[in-house]
């Protein structure tokens, strides 16, 4: 008798993240601007917690998540309690635990691209079917009408982003409200912000508001952007106390290590930090608005750490162009953008070599 193998996992994954330094070969210095990593470095009391925590490293960790989600409790000033949070070895497993907590064979979930590649991949090796409604109009906004009548009995997750990767796009809160109300009971919205700390529009709204109102959201949150610790692997998501109470039962014992556990909450404790690491963002992100505009690149307008452009040449050509400089950068295509190219903005230094580069394959402007 053959070996009775789900057929939706004997599939090859899409999902491929950015490859490490360590993985690449180049006798230059590599300004690394393919994953959306905090370019200014980390939280130094989340540094300071971690070199703490390795005197330690012979002990078992904590066998459950209570310390980390008491920090997020205090750091949400309250809002939440403690047991509202749910915490996992990074954001993106989160959204596979939200996954297999509410998807299996016969259901549906609804994700726009483009968008992050995980939703895609994951959701299928739930066996879930995955409905597609891309983002549209020339600023890559959500078609909220179409997903609210895509929406059916077999309908159990839709996936929304703000900021969005990879577009640095946002969802004005004036579509959130309209999606969130037109969302039936059946229905969890998964409202990924790992990224909010760098959005300033005035009318930016996290998925805050509509869990205290009791909506059926989950807000997905990481430590690897702007806290500057994506090696630990640190993730994190609140909801309702009837969905937080359902999801922490797919939690096991010493999910996350002691050296990340400190590290994020030190990190919690750092809003110096990300004041300074918002602030340097936001600065490069200007200068490269400036650089983009005088060379006559296409680019959409950011709420996030990185910009999405359309180079004139093939994505192919423009990727191993600036490798050869010394900048990695990410191909938008498996994220569904095809013929663009996500940029993390870098440091001043890395910014500079970049726009040098663009002058050479911009030479007339």
């Amino acid at each position: 008798m053959p070996l009775h193998f789900k057929p939706y996992l004997n599939k090859p994954s899409s999902y491929k993240g950015g490859k490490s330094l360590s993985e690449v070969s180049s006798d230059k210095k590599i300004y690394k601007l393919s994953s959306n990593e905090n370019q200014f470095g980390s939280s130094p009391r989340a540094i300071a917690a971690m070199e703490s925590s390795l005197q330690k490293l012979s002990l078992y960790p904590d066998r459950t998540d209570h310390r980390l989600c008491q920090a997020l409790e205090q750091f949400y000033g309250g809002t939440f309690t403690a047991e509202q949070f749910i915490t996992t070895n990074s954001g993106v497993a989160n959204i596979e635990m939200i996954m297999s907590g509410f998807l299996e064979e016969g259901t549906e979930c609804i994700i726009c691209n483009p968008a992050f590649g995980a939703y895609d991949d994951f959701a299928k090796k739930f066996g879930a079917s995955v409905i597609d409604i891309p983002l549209v109009g020339e600023d890559l906004h959500l078609d909220v009408e179409a997903i609210l009548s895509a929406i059916n009995d077999h309908t159990r997750l839709i996936f929304v982003t703000s900021p969005n990767n990879p577009t640095g796009t946002y969802i004005p809160k004036s579509q959130v409200d309209a999606l969130i109300d037109g969302v039936p009971d059946h229905v969890v919205v998964v409202y990924d912000e790992v990224y909010f700390q760098f959005a300033d529009a005035e009318d930016y709204i996290r998925g805050i508001q509509y869990v205290v109102e009791g909506k059926h959201v989950i807000g997905v949150n990481s430590f690897s952007k702007a806290y500057g610790l994506a090696a630990l692997r640190v993730g994190y998501s609140y909801s309702t106390p009837e969905i937080s109470k359902y999801l922490r039962q797919l939690q096991r014992p010493f999910m996350i290590n002691a050296v990340s556990m400190d590290a994020a909450i030190g990190a919690l404790q750092d809003q110096e930090f990300i004041h300074s690491t918002v602030k340097n963002i936001h600065q490069e992100r200007d200068y490269l608005y400036r650089q983009y505009d005088r060379l006559g690149i296409k680019y959409w307008k950011t709420q996030a750490n990185f910009i999405l452009v359309k180079p004139t040449m093939h994505i192919a050509e423009f990727e191993e162009t600036l490798f050869c400089a010394g900048i990695m950068i990410r191909d938008a295509g498996p994220f569904g953008a095809p013929g663009c190219a996500r940029i993390t903005i870098g440091t001043r230094e890395a910014n500079e070599l970049l726009v040098k580069e663009l002058e050479h394959m911009y030479p007339n402007k």
